[in-house]
């Protein structure tokens, strides 16, 4: 045989570099980056819709939700809920006393629920025809349109779904050591309880951790820079949940900007114009802020605005044939609402390739409800009060006390349901506190969601004793014909 010429040599070595390129680039119908609530969400519905999909995720599939927030959040929780029975059990006649709070404990006990359901989602992903690839993920522009780049991998789509979630936000001057100084991230991981803490942020991350320190026995200090703790609700679920906070030795020190912070021998002194503060520990709790640096989200055209990726009413950027979900969006930064969004944008995909016979309809997050896990809970869907007067003009008001409700007299707790209506219209806002109040929130959404009427719920018949009979005798009487409600 002949040897090649230097011309075959040439044209074999371009082949072989063209079939390598080829191997390097893998093209789905749906591409996402990151694996949290909303971007395995997004997989999930779109494999179900027949698309295939690109899952992208540098750490592990379930994000900060399932890791370092929601589920190990509540699971800690859930366990300052059982110290605070055993300590307060003599007012049930049961007489228990709290030998000791495990850190290390209940820090495996919340990891247990996170790896089960960890071992769960992994396994329900890999039911589902989903490519998964394990790795740091970057967003570029091709000749072709936008990619996702990782590794020496390109992955293009017809939809590409930036999910990347959010991170523990801080504050200029204050610097993170993991110890003294610590986010979120690091109280979930402490194994140790400190004596005294302050934490700084009254929204929901930081009531939240108050509440659970506390009933862990620890002394705690609440600062919020606004004139009242989660500014985001009714005023008077602040000022319940500031008495209830009192009541169970929480102090809450609001309209107080910080000023600076210095570490002590001891741990750390917060300044705050004419009074300061020392703890062993300062828990910063500022919110979160959206994961979009150093991601190529800008340089491949996407618009951002204060680090949030700005998209449509359709979830869709600045890009063609970009979406945005979850934490990226600005607005509520909640697991569920990541869900939706994700949801949704499967569903946009494949309508718009012609795989889903009908448009989605967009969410919004006004009917997305909400849930402060403190102790009491606050529970809201809908519109403020404030906001309905600004949307809707004249509103309609009602506020039942819990101290009327059987089931809420056997818990022991003090609350109140504050039903918001437009005038002679439906019900635009629920807004609760109580204990264990979050579990009606599912009801509440139903009626702001469908624009019941007060009738329309009055007519409803509400199992006895429960706390949904709260809901129940509130709709009652702003229809007016109230039952378990004086005058």
């Amino acid at each position: 045989m002949a040897a090649p010429t230097k011309m075959q040599r040439h044209l074999d070595s371009a082949g072989a570099a063209t079939d390598k390129m080829a191997a390097m680039t893998a093209s789905y119908d749906l591409v996402i980056l990151g694996a949290g609530s909303g971007g395995y969400a997004c997989a999930l519905r779109a494999a179900q819709l027949g698309l295939t999909v690109a899952l992208i995720e540098k750490d592990k599939v379930g994000g900060t939700c399932l890791h370092r927030g929601c589920i190990p959040a509540k699971a800690i929780l859930h366990a300052a809920e059982i110290a605070d029975a055993a300590r307060d059990g003599a007012r049930f006649g049961v007489h228990a006393t709290v030998e000791s709070i495990d850190a290390v404990g209940v820090r495996d006990y919340a990891d247990g629920v996170v790896n089960r359901l960890y071992k769960g989602l992994t396994g329900l992903l890999g039911s589902r025809t989903i490519t998964v690839v394990a790795g740091e993920g970057r967003l570029v522009r091709t000749e072709d349109g936008p990619a996702v780049v990782v590794g020496d991998q390109t992955y293009t789509g017809t939809g590409i779904v930036l999910a990347s979630g959010s991170y523990p936000r801080t504050l200029p001057g204050l610097s993170i050591d993991g110890e003294r100084v610590i986010t979120s991230d690091h109280a979930l991981r402490l194994d140790r309880l400190p004596r005294s803490a302050v934490v700084l942020g009254g929204g929901v991350i930081g009531v939240e951790f108050a509440s659970a320190w506390r009933s862990f026995g620890v002394d705690v200090t609440v600062v919020e820079a606004l004139p009242r703790l989660v500014p985001n609700e009714e005023p008077e679920i602040s000022q319940a949940l500031t008495r209830a906070f009192r009541r169970r030795g929480i102090q809450a020190v609001t309209d107080h900007p910080m000023e600076s912070l210095e570490q002590t021998t001891d741990g750390i002194r917060l300044k705050l114009g004419d009074r300061s503060l020392d703890a062993d520990l300062l828990l910063v709790a500022v919110g979160r802020g959206p994961a979009t640096d150093n991601l190529g989200y800008a340089e491949a055209g996407v618009a951002l605005d204060r680090g949030f990726v700005t998209v449509s009413a359709r979830l869709e950027t600045s890009v063609p044939g970009v979406y945005a979900v979850g934490d990226l969006v600005a607005g509520l930064q909640l697991a569920h609402r990541g869900f939706a969004h994700g949801i949704f944008v499967a569903e946009e995909v494949a309508a718009r390739t012609g795989r889903y016979d009908s448009s989605p309809v967009p969410v919004l997050d006004r009917d997305i409800p909400k849930v402060t896990y403190s102790d009491p809970e606050i529970a809201s869907v809908g519109l403020t009060e404030a906001q309905a007067r600004e949307t809707l003009g004249e509103v309609e008001t009602l506020k039942y006390d819990l101290g009327g409700n059987g089931r809420s007299q056997i818990l022991k707790t003090q609350g109140f349901v504050k039903l918001v209506r437009a005038k002679d219209g439906p019900v635009v806002g629920v807004h609760m506190i109580g204990a264990r109040i979050g579990e009606l929130v599912g009801e509440a959404q139903l009626i702001t969601n469908w624009d019941a009427h007060p009738s329309d719920v009055a007519g409803l018949i509400h199992a006895h004793p429960t706390q949904n009979e709260a809901l129940g005798e509130a709709h009652l009487a702003l229809a007016g014909k109230p039952l378990h409600v004086h005058g």
